[in-house]
């Protein structure tokens, strides 16, 4: 039985979606488990992690639009410690999830035909966000 992990870091332009799915599973691939399960934990809790649609970038947006129209901004949050954007981000991290498992299958994510891994930024401006990756298989 094999084990890896690590820290991964990316860059985001504010909020919106960010494709890690290359980046990810050069890591996996780096690690040599022919069978096993990744699990990637987002270290944040104003960001959060998706496995969505990678072929129609309208994807994308209609996914921010939809969790802003569901936890939008305004003055009815408590918590604003960091701007009016603070508090919604929260919402939208719960919405969506910070941890996601794959299975390795033959070397390689096995994630659908469509299917990429994106890091969903929730604020409004760029941040860098820490993805924690852990490997275990044979």
């Amino acid at each position: 039985m094999k084990q890896a992990s690590d820290i991964l870091t990316f860059a985001t332009a504010g909020c919106g979606l960010v494709e890690i799915t290359r980046e990810v599973a050069d890591w996996a691939r780096g690690a040599q488990v022919e069978q096993g399960l990744l699990t990637l934990l987002c270290r944040h809790t104003s960001a959060s992690l998706l496995i969505q649609e990678n072929a129609a970038p309208e994807v994308r947006p209609d996914i921010v639009d939809w969790l802003e129209r569901l936890a939008p901004e305004g003055p009815h949050y408590r918590h604003d410690d960091e701007g009016p954007d603070d508090m919604p981000a929260h919402l939208r991290a719960i919405l969506t999830g910070v941890n996601l498992q794959i299975p390795i299958v033959q070397g390689r994510l096995a994630l659908g035909t469509w299917q990429g891994i994106y890091l969903a930024e929730h604020r409004r401006r760029p941040h860098h966000r820490q993805v924690a990756v852990h490997l275990i298989g044979a």
